[in-house]
C-alpha cells in the first residue's frame, strides 16, 4: 500500500509539472528582437493596463540585456543597484546579453498564463558579450506580466522564470571571456525609478545565481504580486521541477512497486 500511495502522489506531481517545459513556459514568441548587442525595441503593447507605483502603463520597451522599461529603452550592460537607475525597471536578469553571433534572439508577445491575459519576454538560450566565441555557456530565463484586473483595476503579477543559468556577466563587465563568470554580476528585481526597489537574494553577488550557486536561479519561479500599484515586498518563490524529474521518479516507483508485487507473489 505504501508503494501504491507513493506512485499516486508521483503521478499527480507529474501531471501538474507537465504543463511546463521547465519553469520557462512556452509562448510569448510572436515577435523577435533582431540579433543585437545592447539594443531594445520601440514601444510595444502589453495588452492590458498595469498600475505600477501609481502610474498606469499599457506599453513598454523590451531591452536585450535582460529587462523591460516603461519610459524609454535602456542599453546599459553592466548592472548596478536597481535602486539608483532612475527609471521604472523590471529585470529577471540584468546583464550583458549578446545575441549577435551565438545563442538565440530575444522573443516577446501577448499570451495567457493560468487563465489570465499576460505579456511575456523570452531570453532563452542567450549568449553573453565576450572577446572570443570559444565557449558554450547559455542562459534561459523569462519575464511574464500577468493581468490581475479580476482583483482590482491595474493589478498584475510579475513572474520571473528560470531554466539553466550558466553565465553571470559579459567581458565588458569584467567577466572571463571563456566562462562568463566573475566581473560585475547580474542583478534581478524591480525598481520604481524613485528609489524603491527589491532584488532577489544573491543579486550582484559573484557565483550566486549560476547553476549550483548559493542562490541558484535554475528551476525557480519568483512572483511579485503588485496590488494597488505597490509590490508587497519579498517575492513568492516556487521551485518548478522539470517534467523529466517526475518521470524518473515515477519510473523508479514503478520498478519498486513491481518488485514488491513479485515478492508478494513469491511469498
Amino acid at each position: 500500500m505504501q508503494f501504491r500511495n507513493a506512485a499516486v502522489i508521483a503521478a499527480g506531481l507529474l501531471i501538474s509539472g507537465a504543463a511546463f517545459a521547465g519553469p520557462v513556459v512556452s509562448g510569448f514568441n510572436a515577435n523577435t528582437l533582431a540579433r543585437n548587442d545592447d539594443g531594445y525595441t520601440g514601444r510595444v503593447n502589453i495588452g492590458f493596463d498595469i498600475n505600477f507605483f501609481g502610474n498606469t502603463y499599457s506599453q513598454l520597451y523590451v531591452n536585450n540585456n535582460g529587462n523591460v522599461t516603461f519610459n524609454y529603452g535602456v542599453g546599459s550592460y553592466t548592472p548596478s543597484s536597481l535602486s539608483v537607475l532612475g527609471t521604472v525597471f523590471i529585470s529577471p536578469f540584468f546583464a550583458d546579453v549578446d545575441t549577435r553571433s551565438a545563442g538565440d534572439p530575444v522573443t516577446y508577445g501577448i499570451g495567457s498564463f493560468n487563465g489570465h491575459d499576460a505579456f511575456g519576454v523570452n531570453w532563452v538560450n542567450v549568449d553573453y558579450f565576450k572577446s572570443s566565441t570559444s565557449h558554450a555557456a547559455r542562459n534561459s530565463f523569462q519575464l511574464i506580466l500577468v493581468d490581475r484586473s479580476d482583483i482590482s483595476s491595474g493589478d498584475f503579477d510579475i513572474i520571473f522564470n528560470y531554466d539553466s543559468i550558466q553565465w553571470e556577466a559579459g567581458t565588458a563587465s569584467g567577466a572571463s571571456s571563456a566562462t562568463g563568470l566573475g566581473g560585475t554580476a547580474a542583478r534581478a528585481g524591480w525598481a520604481s525609478g524613485t528609489g524603491e526597489s527589491d532584488e532577489l537574494p544573491g543579486s550582484g553577488v559573484n557565483g550566486a545565481f549560476i547553476n549550483g550557486g548559493p542562490n541558484a536561479l535554475a528551476g525557480m519561479r519568483y512572483t511579485f504580486e503588485v496590488r494597488n500599484g505597490m509590490p508587497p515586498g519579498p517575492p513568492i518563490s516556487t521551485p518548478v521541477p522539470e517534467p523529466e524529474t517526475w518521470a524518473m521518479l515515477l519510473a523508479g516507483l514503478g520498478i519498486v512497486g513491481m518488485s514488491a508485487k513479485r515478492r508478494r507473489r513469491q511469498g
